[in-house]
């Protein structure tokens, strides 16, 4: 019997294309692929742009512009579709034809400006919008500027955005959702949503980078991905509102100006979740298979970790889960490698990689004097703290001594060291952790030194 193959959802992008590929059809059919939607496009205009500017436009014919919206949906199909910039009063129109005709669930994300301040909406096709689209729309998306004219009114605050959301929603779509990233709020970005009579609002912590280019094209491009999927409109913009925080959070840093966001972020990051497992495993196996490790255990016994590229917090740390613990003249990981496994570990690379982003590994050691006394013969950078000289008010403080200690040791000599190390203090057991920019290399390096001290 002939299996029938799973359905992908179907999704329609209308905008103009930015050749330096951060907005615009690019940034939408990113999006669509990291929601695991199939994008098409119908391309509108064709902007010469990069991070600093628009300094192009041309405007595609709209029988051309037609032709591609009727191609895909005779043989593909569509089961949502979002507009973007649609330049000129005949491209509006044009578009809402083909919207109402074939009845296709759209999202219409206002672009009249640029982050550059370019023009992408000539002003006497405003009004077309507010008559032949928006009121066609499933959900329209402006950013608090573009809400201001729209609703013809000052937008400073919730309030002032919950009010413009109920006015522009009287020219006849089923929804609006007015963007927070510039309404004045205390460190958090809020969309607010209005839909069937009533306000929802969606929060995120306001992210300060500059790699917020196309920031507006992601989030309508997803609240249409998860249309095509069949979720509702509330549904579909809590999808948005976590996708762009993370794409504008691990924006890409390219170009002179505004970066691009990076709607493929948690893609790339579950990838590497699994890249950081597997380099942990190997690790471990390295030190479980040597003999010479089983010297280099604490009464605390020893972890090793492993960071992402772009940590948000401890989680973003993968470790041993109940440490690396001493069996006779041999070591044992009590589990497989997990993330948030060490709290300690974790709090190391995350200090170190504020100084240096590549170092994302750790492992804790026994300390010894003729442990660093090896570390310097064999040629590996040292540095230490003492734990003595910690301040009262960071002794007192939950998790504070690591990263005080570790900033103590990199400030110490001015950079990242191999190894660094504290000699104890009351209750405490002396320490040494090896840095490195892998956990593989973490562990061959605790194994060198072993090796080193074990010929001396």
């Amino acid at each position: 019997m002939r299996t029938v193959p799973e359905t992908i959802a179907r999704a329609l992008t209308i905008a103009g294309s930015d050749s330096g590929g951060g907005a615009g059809i690019q940034a939408d059919l990113k999006t669509f692929a990291a929601l695991r939607v199939h994008g098409m496009s119908a391309i509108t205009a064709i902007t010469a742009q990069n991070t600093t500017g628009v300094t192009a436009v041309h405007d595609v014919p709209v029988q051309v512009i037609k032709a591609q919206i009727e191609a895909v949906i005779d043989d593909i199909g569509v089961d949502a579709a979002k507009t973007g910039m649609l330049h000129t009063t005949e491209v509006i129109k044009t578009v809402a034809e083909e919207i109402e005709q074939h009845k296709i669930p759209t999202v219409v994300d206002p672009v009249m400006i640029a982050k550059s301040g370019a023009k992408l909406l000539q002003d006497n096709a405003i009004m077309a919008l507010e008559k032949e689209l928006i009121p066609i729309a499933a959900v329209v998306t402006p950013n608090a500027m573009e809400a201001e004219t729209l609703a013809h009114m000052k937008i400073r605050t919730l309030n002032d955005a919950r009010v413009a959301a109920k006015k522009i929603a009287e020219f006849g779509p089923r929804a609006v959702v007015i963007k927070g990233g510039h309404i004045q709020t205390e460190s958090k970005a809020v969309d607010t949503l209005y839909f069937e009579d009533g306000y929802q609002e969606f929060s995120a912590p306001l992210v300060e980078r500059i790699t917020d280019h196309g920031t507006g094209c992601s989030f309508s491009a997803a609240i249409t991905g998860e249309l095509a999927k069949g979720k509702s409109i509330p549904e579909a913009v809590d999808v948005a509102r976590k996708l762009i925080t993370s794409a504008i959070r691990h924006g890409i840093m390219v170009g002179k100006g505004h970066g691009p966001v990076n709607p493929l972020a948690n893609l790339y990051r579950e990838a590497e979740k699994t890249e950081v497992l597997e380099d942990l495993r190997q690790a471990v196996r390295l030190l479980e298979e040597s003999s010479l490790s089983a010297r280099l255990v604490p009464e605390s016994q020893i972890n090793i970790g492993m960071s992402l590229r772009d940590p948000e917090s401890p989680n973003d740390v993968a470790a041993v889960p109940g440490r690396i613990v001493k069996i006779g003249n041999r070591v044992k990981a009590s589990a497989s490698p997990d993330f948030g496994a060490s709290r300690h570990v974790a709090s190391a690379i995350l200090t170190t990689m504020r100084f240096d982003a590549s170092v994302r590994a750790a492992m804790n050691l026994l300390y010894v004097p003729a442990l660093i006394e090896t570390c310097k013969r064999i040629g590996l950078t040292v540095s230490y703290y003492d734990r003595a000289q910690e301040p009262e008010e960071i002794r007192k403080r939950e998790g504070g001594t690591i990263p005080w200690g570790t900033e103590e040791a990199i400030r110490r000599i001015q950079r990242v060291p191999d190894v660094y190390y504290h000699a104890g203090d009351y209750g405490k057991e002396p320490m040494a952790v090896v840095l490195g920019k892998s956990a593989r290399e973490v562990a061959k390096t605790a194994l060198r030194i072993a090796e080193a001290m074990s010929a001396a």
